[in-house]
């Protein structure tokens, strides 16, 4: 299935750099955890994976927060990310 990366996690003075706001086509909260736990794959243009896991649900709209191994590149904003 596919995601779609959205933005990073971030707060008023802070950016939290593993973690990713991602979208997966959930309508709402309760269809958005059902994607907690479930791992994520992001495939940069070079050929290289980078990995991550769902942790929770974000906000009412049914956005997923991911957190990577080692965070992503900017570019990576809007591209699509594989869930296993």
């Amino acid at each position: 299935m596919k995601a779609k990366v959205i933005q990073f996690r971030r707060g008023l003075k802070r950016i939290h750099e593993r973690h990713y706001i991602l979208d997966v086509n959930a309508k709402t909260k309760e269809e958005a955890k059902k994607f907690v736990g479930k791992s994520v794959e992001w495939k940069s243009p070079g050929g290289k994976i980078l990995k991550g896991k769902i942790a929770a649900s974000h906000g009412n709209k049914g956005m997923v927060r991911a957190i990577f191994e080692i965070g992503l590149p900017g570019q990576a904003k809007n591209t699509e990310v594989d869930v296993k």
